[in-house]
């Protein structure tokens, strides 16, 4: 009786304090259950003071669910957990973590649990509770505001309902809902997209259980994901070589499949695989009438099956949001086969990926519908395209099936009753209504997905921190490579001549030692240099230079403490738009001339070759002689001595007039080598078309 009434006292002088005055306010569930807990003679039992009072009421509801006592939940908790886990400093928030997942794993097995009003505040005050969790963290909250949710409790709480997300996109699936919030999840926004999902799921079940493609797809249990081109306003138009068909595009989770319309019904549907190794190419594409490339609002699909690539155009008249929504859905289905073909998945673990993608495009679709006003990345959204661009993607991508491999094992020694692990997705498909995947015989014990564990954070919680943590670098990079980047021709050669500039200057240096314009300076050089090649230090001086290349770039560190120097570039007067068309046109021509002269030096090599003329060849292989016998018989170091020797004492005033002599008979001598003949041959232009 003591430790009632020093409970309830307890929760009177809160009260009294204020600390439950954003409780009172308007009435709400925990308002009753706050006065059932007072009125409770067990309150003391089912109290845990370790915990802060939200915490405390949401473990009781967590109680409820699971058909225990608060007392009989803590004592399951310190009996499973390690010691690590009950140390005093994490106690609060693991048992917390303990019991809401337990919950969580019970509460989704019911079906139609996401429609459920009380299952969506249930999973909100979790996530609100997860931030103050322990008894000295009373939440500071303002009384004229709802609660809202951070990024860290959602990114835990979430994931543990696999339909909600996952620990892999949790994160920009936060951000995606808190844009207009300030980063803080309120729970009208949460209830929304909840309300979003339920329909995105309807859909999903009522096109599952559709006629569509009945014939094509019922061999292997495919489940149809989207449907477009049905409405007359937006048509779905195929373009293979020059022809083009409107009509329906279905994607399911296997494949993708386009149905030409014609006048009262579809023609029969073209199946594009994309779960066979089939080396597939998805991308955006380009298309306009007659072959032109004007419009930005297609998909082309390649592989080694098609003799030549067809492309699915989604017209709109502004943007290409559509094209984007389906580039990514297409993607999302063809990556998560790769994984699967790349990791040998089979079985129960099959159809979880596959489900993995699946919901994953319920929840683009749900965030569609809800925030259509602002622009999203879905490719962001969805998992398996997440991880083709993440930095560390694919280490993502191993620690993933490397779950998916130990689930077998998990599924046998798993207890149903006592996990601390999330439910699975593929159990949560079938609790929503319906089955998905062609594995029989699967039950809740042995589906444990594992991403989260109470206290610790898995293999694949760390790869995909460790990944975003670069993701941000790189995009921080990004955006100073976009800060710098400047328009027009003569302005970017311009910032290019001022970065070169340390190697112009080098090189006008050595140029100048080359040309003997300072005898003495030349002289040091050439023997200095001369010594080194003859003792063999070569290496040690480039090795020298590296050295002193990483011993500048510390000490420019120490010193700048972090400051950049911006680079000045002195911008060269604006050209019109004729100038710079005339600029192009002149580099155009410059580039043309260059190829012209390469082509020229390799007729002429080739005629040299060919002994087209006879005389030149001679001295040519006479020339290819004497360097084999150098390159046999005297050692590299003295070889590249005598080119080293060669070339820089040729402008020395000891042999400057015979260079330039010997230069001039060389010069001769390759003018008066012909070219080697060439013909030229149109091919013939096959006008034939499918």
């Amino acid at each position: 009786m003591a430790v009632v009434s020093k409970t309830r006292n307890m929760l009177e002088g809160l009260v009294r304090e204020g600390s439950f005055k954003w409780l009172i306010k308007n009435r709400t569930s925990f308002d009753e259950e706050f006065e059932e807990i007072e009125s409770s003679p067990s309150a003391g039992r089912n109290w845990i003071p370790e915990l802060s009072p939200v915490a405390n009421i949401v473990i009781r509801r967590c109680s409820k669910i699971l058909g225990i006592s608060t007392s009989e939940l803590r004592e399951n908790f310190d009996a499973e957990a390690s010691d690590s886990l009950k140390h005093p400093s994490r106690y609060a928030r693991n048992i917390l973590e303990y019991c809401c997942f337990r919950a969580l794993a019970l509460s989704t097995q019911v079906i139609g649990c996401v429609a459920d009003k009380k299952f969506r505040r249930l999973t909100f005050d979790m996530m609100l509770t997860w931030e103050f969790p322990a008894a000295a963290s009373q939440p500071l909250l303002n009384m004229d505001e709802d609660v809202t949710v951070g990024v860290e409790a959602f990114s835990r709480i979430a994931p543990a309902v696999p339909i909600i997300t996952n620990v892999v996109i949790a994160d920009n699936l936060f951000e995606v809902l808190t844009a207009s919030t300030g980063g803080r999840l309120q729970f009208s926004v949460y209830e929304k997209y909840l309300s979003g999902l339920e329909r995105a799921i309807r859909k999903l079940k009522t096109q599952s259980e559709s006629s569509l493609l009945a014939t094509s797809r019922s061999a292997i249990g495919e489940k149809i994901l989207e449907v477009d081109g049905t409405v007359t306003s937006q048509p779905v138009l195929q373009h293979v070589g020059i022809s083009t068909w409107p009509g329906r595009l279905i994607l399911t989770d296997h494949a993708l499949y386009f149905e030409a319309l014609r006048v009262v019904s579809y023609d029969k549907a073209k199946r594009y695989d994309l779960s066979e190794d089939l080396k597939q190419v998805v991308k955006p594409e380009l298309t306009g009438p007659w072959g032109t490339r004007l419009f930005d609002k297609a998909v082309l699909y390649k592989s080694v099956s098609l003799s030549e690539p067809v492309v699915m155009e989604f017209p709109e008249l502004k943007g290409h949001t559509r094209r984007d929504y389906w580039l990514a859905i297409i993607r999302e289905i063809l990556y998560v086969h790769r994984f699967i073909n790349k990791f040998q998945i089979t079985g129960v673990e099959h159809d979880e990926a596959l489900l993995k993608a699946t919901l994953g495009i319920v929840r683009v679709q749900a965030l569609k519908e809800i925030s259509s006003a602002t622009p999203v990345c879905y490719e962001s959204l969805l998992m398996f395209n997440h991880c083709d661009q993440l930095p560390g993607g694919d280490l993502v991508l191993e620690a993933l099936a490397k779950m998916s491999s130990s689930r077998a094992l998990d599924r046998t020694n798993s207890n149903p009753g006592g996990g601390i692990h999330s439910v699975s997705a593929l159990s949560m498909a079938s609790n929503l209504g319906f089955m998905f995947g062609t594995t029989s015989n699967v039950n809740e014990a042995g589906l444990c997905v594992g991403e989260i564990t109470v206290g610790e954070r898995t293999p694949l919680e760390r790869a995909v921190k460790e990944s975003i943590t670069n993701h941000k670098k790189v995009v921080l990079a990004q955006a100073t490579v976009d800060g710098v980047k400047v328009d027009g021709i003569d302005t970017n050669l311009a910032v290019m001549k001022e970065l070169l500039s340390p190697v112009t200057e080098v090189g006008k240096w050595l140029l100048s030692l080359a040309y003997w314009e300072d005898s003495l300076k030349s002289s040091v050089f050439c023997l200095g240099l001369s010594y080194i090649i003859f003792r063999g230090w070569v290496g040690y001086t480039f090795a020298f230079m590296l050295i002193f290349m990483a011993v500048f770039m510390v000490i420019t560190r120490c010193c700048s403490q972090g400051s950049v120097d911006e680079l000045t570039v002195i911008a060269p007067p604006a050209l019109t738009t004729v100038e710079q068309l005339l600029a192009v046109q002149n580099a155009i021509s410059q580039a043309e001339e260059l190829i012209q002269d390469g082509n020229i030096v390799l007729l002429k090599t080739r005629a040299l070759l060919l002994s087209i003329f006879p005389q030149a060849s001679e001295k040519f292989a006479v020339a290819l002689l004497v360097g084999a016998l150098m390159l046999a018989f005297l050692p590299i170091k003295y070889i590249v001595l005598l080119i080293f020797l060669e070339t820089f004492t040729q402008y020395s005033p000891l042999r400057k007039a015979s260079t330039e002599r010997w230069t001039r008979r060389l010069r001769e001598w390759w003018f008066s080598i012909p070219a080697a003949p060439v013909v030229l041959e149109r091919a013939k232009e096959d006008k034939k078309r499918k």
